[in-house]
Order: structure tokens, then sequence, then C-alpha cells
């Protein structure tokens, strides 16, 4: 079976399941007959066959756990790539050695066990809930396997997980083993620490020599090298490109603009909130408590358990609520307390906390806009109506340059490397195609994401080239001034180690620290590089470092305390109980593994690959 079988069980066969996950996916398991009637296993343990059926669906299974892990359904030829046919016989020979082991031994259980885990699995329960005998024996004969063969695996199951049970059971971990994981794990600093900048430089950069810069550019030189650069000529059309060359009629504007109308109208409104009462005298029992000062309506909603969220309504206009509360709410002069009103809800208070007036966005004012808007969708169409003329001139043999001359489409070139922006190179498309394309290929027409057309031509590749000094001389000498002003802070920063180790305090050198307690190893404390916490874990309590942070600041750290965790701590309780446990079951993995291995050994066993190989193929078959 597949890779759950090998795993402690309770009570529960996980046959059963696997057969369960095997109907949910249609029923994909395979039948004996499937493979020819001479075919029946594809290995023996001892006197235990894995069946070719056994094989199939273990590999279908091991399928659907992928799946489900990744998104992705591997093929049985992705999976032969992977050896992940081989891991899938790995175990069932690991299981059926175990299982042989336990029929040797005399290990099994009685009718009533197998019974009873049949009986209480749920993947052969009815509508009600109970065994239905009858969807038993069709889930059973819907993968090829007779009720007598089941239930002998059933027991073959159970014998073997005694045996596992035997074999892992009662693992036992040192308490010196997690105590000194645990003590890693949740030890604690103390450190105080404090930040050196420029300033601890005199605000000043020193200025490189010839000879220094040049060892500089010749050491870094890397980093202002030109990447590989592709020369490309294309062609290009967009909306913008052609918005001014569209004709939009005053009419077709003034229509549009009514066709919006809503968003440009808007009539009187109320925000309002709503707080729901069971009956009419609870809501002017409320109401008579908010007229006496007594309470005010966010204590009402707190009162009720619920939050201003709960009762917002939001902005809302007559047309939005039912009329007689519409009639309330607007009669308002200011924000205030309407109701009790009934609503579809019951009755109901309502708090209006602003009044908004009807507003109306006149034409003149979003002409531009809707003609703008109108302009780029006939731009779109204009360009998508001339797609069929341009592909016909490129299958034509036309260059890019006649396409710029008989079409609306501009002609361009840029050099694409890393980090180049602007104009066609924002665009996706374009990027990919400019990557993908070789030297002689052929113009093709491709789209853009706003609707436009382009097309281009690969003209050369520019390997990536070192620049002479004299042309990048202005950057190369900012970034051995960062190096040189951080190497100075960085032995400025030792500088003040080697005194504070002497015993003089942060103050004293003139420096104001901060301490911080109780820093745990995946912690993060603020400003500081997150390598620079995982060293204070590898220092002695007393210990001063100097590290350097960016090319501007340097950092003095001492570690006052070490801390180990508090036993009494139910954190710390916890903590061990959850390391002993994974401690407990790595052994187990580990131990039953080497087991299963011997046990396999002893008994001996064939793998019979023209079966396996039948296999795969009728699988391959089936993707």
């Amino acid at each position: 079976m597949a890779d759950e079988e090998r795993r402690p069980k309770k009570k529960g066969n996980l046959v059963v399941w696997a057969i369960l996950g095997l109907l949910i996916l249609a029923l994909g398991g395979f039948g004996v007959g499937q493979f020819g009637g001479n075919l029946t296993s594809v290995a023996t343990v001892g006197e235990r066959e894995i069946t070719v059926q056994d094989y199939a669906n273990a590999i279908r299974q091991e399928q659907n756990r992928l799946q489900q892990q990744t998104g992705q359904r591997l093929t049985m030829q992705q999976m032969q790539q992977f050896g992940l046919d081989q891991q899938v016989m790995e175990r069932l020979l690991a299981l059926a050695a175990l299982e042989e082991e336990a029929r040797r031994m005399g290990l099994s259980v009685g009718d009533a066990e197998v019974a009873e885990r049949i009986r209480s699995n749920p993947a052969f329960g009815g509508i009600s809930g109970e065994f239905d005998r009858e969807g038993y024996s069709f889930a059973l004969r819907s993968i090829g396997m007779n009720e007598r063969r089941f239930e002998e695996r059933i027991r073959a199951e159970a014998g073997a997980e005694l045996l596992q049970a035997a074999v892992v059971g009662g693992i036992g971990v040192r308490d010196a083993h997690s105590q000194t994981i645990v003590d890693w794990l949740a030890e604690t600093r103390t450190v105080t620490f404090a930040e050196l900048g420029r300033g601890a430089l005199d605000g000043i950069s020193r200025a490189p020599t010839e000879e220094e810069l040049a060892a500089f550019y010749e050491e870094n030189g890397a980093a202002f090298e030109i990447p590989e650069t592709r020369q490309i000529t294309y062609a290009w059309v967009t909306p913008s490109m052609i918005l001014d060359e569209v004709d939009i009629p005053e009419d077709r504007i003034a229509q549009r603009y009514e066709e919006l109308g809503s968003e440009f109208r808007q009539p009187e409104r109320v925000l309002a909130e709503r707080l729901i009462f069971r009956d009419q005298a609870a809501a002017e029992a409320a109401l008579a408590a908010l007229e006496a000062g007594e309470t005010d309506f966010d204590t009402l909603v707190e009162d009720r358990g619920l939050t201003l969220d709960d009762v917002d309504i939001g902005d809302v206009s007559r047309d939005d609520l039912d009329p007689a509360v519409a009639e309330a709410l607007f009669a308002l002069e200011e924000p205030g307390i309407a109701g009790p009103l009934e609503t579809g809800l019951g009755p109901a208070l309502f708090r209006v906390n602003a009044i908004l007036d009807a507003t109306e966005v006149p034409l003149e004012e979003v002409r531009d806009e809707i003609r703008d808007a109108l302009a780029r969708d006939a731009a779109r169409r204009e360009i998508d109506m001339s797609r069929e003329s341009i592909d016909d001139l490129l299958a034509g043999g036309a260059t890019l340059e006649e396409l710029a001359q008989e079409t609306s489409m501009e002609l361009g070139t840029v050099a694409l490397r890393p980090g180049a922006s602007g104009g066609i190179v924002d665009y996706e498309a374009f990027r990919s195609a400019a990557l993908a394309v070789a030297e002689g290929d052929f113009p093709e027409l491709g789209d853009l994401a706003d609707g436009g057309l382009f097309a281009l031509r690969l003209e050369a590749i520019e390997p990536p080239q070192r620049p002479a000094l004299e042309d990048v001389r202005a950057a190369v000498e900012q970034a051995w001034r960062d190096d040189d002003d951080a190497r100075r802070l960085a032995e400025a920063a030792e500088a003040v180690a080697t005194r504070l180790e002497a015993g003089e305090s942060f103050e004293e050198v003139g420096l104001t620290p901060e301490t911080l307690e109780n820093i745990s190893r995946d912690g993060v404390i603020e400003g500081l590089p997150r390598a620079l916490v995982a060293e204070l874990f590898e220092a002695e309590e007393g210990a001063v470092l100097a590290r350097r942070g960016n090319r501007e600041t340097a950092f003095v750290l001492r570690i006052d305390a070490v801390a180990a965790p508090d036993p009494e701590d139910p954190q710390t309780a916890d903590l061990i109980a959850a390391v002993e446990q994974q401690i407990r079951s790595q052994v187990a993995s580990d131990l039953f593994a080497s087991f299963a291995e011997a046990v396999r050994a002893d008994i001996g066993f064939t793998v019979d690959q023209q079966a396996v190989q039948a296999v795969q193929t009728q699988l391959l078959g089936g993707g």
C-alpha cells in the first residue's frame, strides 16, 4: 500500500481509506484483468505477494498525495524521472515484509476485530451513517477486489500493526538529550549596544589616490559591469499614440454623459446607523433613555453586544430605504436620532451622523475625461481592425521600417538589459518577446496589455563588458569612499570594544547605549542586522562584539547576561514535551525503517520487473 501504511496506526484500516480515496477519484483503480490473465503480482516477500492491484493503487495514491501537496498531478513518466515509483515499491516491500514476519510469528487478530474495523469505517457507511452491506460490496467490486481478499488484507495489516507497535513502542528519551535541545532553543540574552555613525569619522570621507582607485576597480569591477545587452529594433502602435487622430462627436460625448449619469449625479444622502430591537416597547424604552440623557447611542449598541460596524448602513439615499424610514430620516434638519421606525427586521432606532446634499458634476467639467475614454475605446478598435493587414504585410516579407511607412506603427530601437525601463520596455509582452527572439528570426505581431501591437527584430547581442575606469570614475570613487568609510567605522568600533573590555562604560567612551533584555534566539532587534542577532548567541556572557552594519553604521555590543529557560515556566514544559515527542517520532521512524529492512533481507524478496513495467505502461497510457 502507500506510505501511510508505514506509520504507527490507530484502530482502523488504511487500506480502506485508500479505497475510499480511489473511489472519490472516479474509481481510478486498475483491475487485475487489465494487465493480462497470467500477470497477478509484481513482487513477493516470503509467501506474501504484492499484486498488480496493490502496486497500481499505491502509485495512484502517491500521485494523489503529491497533487494535494503541490497542486499539480505528476504523470507516470515524471514519477519515473524523480524515482518516485521506486519509493512506492520500497514502501510496499517494507510493509509486505512486516506482514510476512507477523504471519511467521503468528501475530494476528480475530474475526471480531476484522468485522469491527470494517463496520466502523465511514467509507462503508450508508446515508444513516451505519454500515451498509451493499455499499461495502460495491466499493470492493469497483476496484476489482473480493471480500475474502480484502478481509485477508485487513487481518495481515492488523498483524503488521501489532509487530510495528512492539518494535517502536516504549521508546524513551533521556532527560539530558531533551534538556540540551530546550536550553539551546529557549535560551535568552540581555544585551547592551550602541551604534556608531559617520560622526565617529568627523563626517569626513577620504579621497582615494589614483593607485587606490585603480586597485579598487580591479577588485570590484564586476559591480560596474554592463550586463548582456540586446539591441532591438521594433515597430509599435498603442491607443495613446493615435488618440489625437480619433474624432469623437460632441453628441456622442453628451450621450455618454447621460449614460454615466449616476457617476456624475448624486441624490441627497444621509450617513446613518440602524439599531434593531426585539419589539416596539424595547425600542421606545431605549429612545426614552436617550432623551433623558441616561445613555447614548454608542452605549446602546455596546449593551447589545454589537459594534458600530455592525449597525452602520453607510450613505443611503431615499431610494435605498423604505418610504416611511426615508421620510423620517430626510426630515431631520441636522444629525440626530430618528425612530422608533418599523423595518423588515423589526422596530429600529436610526442615528443620522451626516446629511449630504445632492450633487451634480456638469458636463463641462468632465467633457475631456469622457472624450478621452471614448477615444481610447475607438483607438483600440481601430488598432484591432488593422491587425489583419499588418499581419499580411509581415507575412509578405515587409520589414519593420516598411511597416512604419505603410501603417500607423512607429519605428524605434532599444538597448534591452536588466534594469532598462521606459517606453515599450515597460510592457511585459515586449520584454518576454525581446528576450526570446534569436538572430535571424522573422518579426511576428504581438499584443500589448493596453490594446497595442508590436513587432521586433534582434539586431545584435552584446556580451557583458566592463567599461573603462574613466567612463565610470564618479561611481567607482563613490563606492570606494563608502567602502573606506565602512572600514574605518569598523576600526573605530573595534577600538571602542577594546576600551569596553578594559572596563570603561559606554558613556565613558562617548556613546549612548540601549539595553534589551530577554532576547530570544529567533528574536528581532530593530535596527540590527538579523545575522548580528544570531552572532549574539554564539558569544559568551561578558563578551564585547564590534560589527559592521551598513556602509554608514557600525555596532558595539556587550552580552550582559545569558539566561537558561525557567523549568517552572509552563511554556518551557510545553517545549520540553514537544521536543521529546519529536525525538521519539524520529527515533521510532529510524528504528522501524531499520527493522523493516532487516526483516526483508532475512525473509528474501523478488521483484518481477516485467510485471512492474506492464503496470507502469498501463498507467502511462492512463496519464
